[in-house]
């Protein structure tokens, strides 16, 4: 039986790299996975060889319109939209159809949050596409929806978890996250324009107004066990870089806690986790290492003097924080194997 897969928004930074995993995935490679509708707003009409030079196997295809007419029928459906796009398409297609989005559409399960950060008409919460977060991959296996995680909150939420659970860290969390320009999608805006970046750092939306806050505070919320809310500030920095993140969170030490129960607790964590690497002590992560792989690398580090836990984490926004994480959402729906077409290795140098 082979499965069909669509894709709205194919031309944009997170549609095509989508498809180049795809293009390497296992089942398509065997013929059991076959790409169909590639749905686009202003390149319909358009050859994929044109617009995606890069993916020289779909260089004939053609872009059509974003319909819900064009994405029905197909077994499995990933939306690669602007935020507030998804949820009409995403409820419009049938119950059989796994939708797997990749916007912020159904990642909350708050509506005051979504109407604060997002605005617009509520659409409700699906099940939330990081496997890594304890029960999560239990709910996406089989699941016909899927929320793809942000592509900050994938590196924060896994970096600071096993802290949070472990009780190691205060409540009260201070994140800066220097990110890529690729995460700001694929549109015209001279803020992103070469020469605004080369050469550049600039922090944007801080002081707890970056829309991936809310998302962020609801994961390690759920697995706080203080009595004091968990509270998170957020301050992203745009870098002169084409993809990844690297995010650092410094938390206050619960008392009693020593180096070597943080390393113990990280390294058990995610001893089972093909794709969340603790690094050896004293390497920290880089971008470079993880550019086009699915993986997350992190290091946590105890500041005894300051009595502070400085954990540091990095993906490639585009991969693990975004279409990765779609990729391998699929592969548990679809009840394949969980890594199948997602890189460990990344590009060096």
């Amino acid at each position: 039986m082979t499965t069909t897969v669509a894709i709205a928004g194919a031309t944009g930074y997170a549609g095509a790299e989508i498809l180049r995993l795809l293009l390497g995935h296992p089942a398509y490679l065997a013929g059991e996975l076959k790409i169909g509708a590639l749905c686009g707003h202003s390149n319909a009409g358009q050859k994929v060889g044109e617009l995606m030079p890069h993916l020289p196997q779909l260089a004939d295809r053609t872009i059509v319109a974003t319909t819900v007419e064009n994405l029905s029928g197909h077994d499995v459906v990933f939306l690669a939209l602007p935020h507030g796009h998804s949820a009409r398409l995403g409820q419009a297609l049938g119950e059989d159809t796994v939708v797997i989005d990749c916007a912020a559409d159904f990642r909350l399960k708050d509506k005051s949050a979504w109407e604060e950060y997002y605005g617009g008409e509520y659409a409700g919460s699906w099940p939330y596409g990081v496997p890594e977060i304890p029960g999560h991959r239990e709910q996406l296996k089989g699941t016909k929806r899927v929320a793809v995680a942000g592509c900050f909150p994938t590196a924060i939420t896994l970096g600071a978890l096993p802290a949070v659970a472990g009780g190691f860290i205060a409540p009260d969390l201070s994140v800066i996250a220097v990110t890529g320009v690729s995460g700001a999608g694929k549109k015209a805006s001279v803020s992103l324009l070469g020469a605004e970046t080369m050469g550049n750092l600039r922090a944007y939306n801080p002081g707890g107004n970056h829309r991936h806050t809310p998302e962020i505070v609801q994961n390690l919320s759920a697995f706080s066990s203080s009595n004091t809310p968990l509270k998170v500030t957020f301050t992203p920095i745009l870098a002169p870089l084409s993809r990844g993140i690297l995010a650092t969170v410094t938390a206050d030490l619960t008392p009693g806690t020593t180096p070597e129960a943080v390393r113990a607790a990280y390294l058990d964590y995610y001893r089972d986790e093909p794709f969340c690497l603790v690094l050896p002590e004293g390497q920290q992560p880089e971008t470079h290492n993880v550019v086009g792989t699915n993986m997350v690398h992190i290091q946590a580090h105890v500041d005894t003097r300051a009595g502070k836990l400085i954990v540091t984490a990095a993906v490639d926004n585009l991969c693990k924080g975004t279409a990765g994480g779609a990729v391998q959402c699929m592969n548990l729906s679809l009840g394949l194997e969980e890594t199948a077409g997602l890189p460990l290795a990344a590009v060096a140098p």
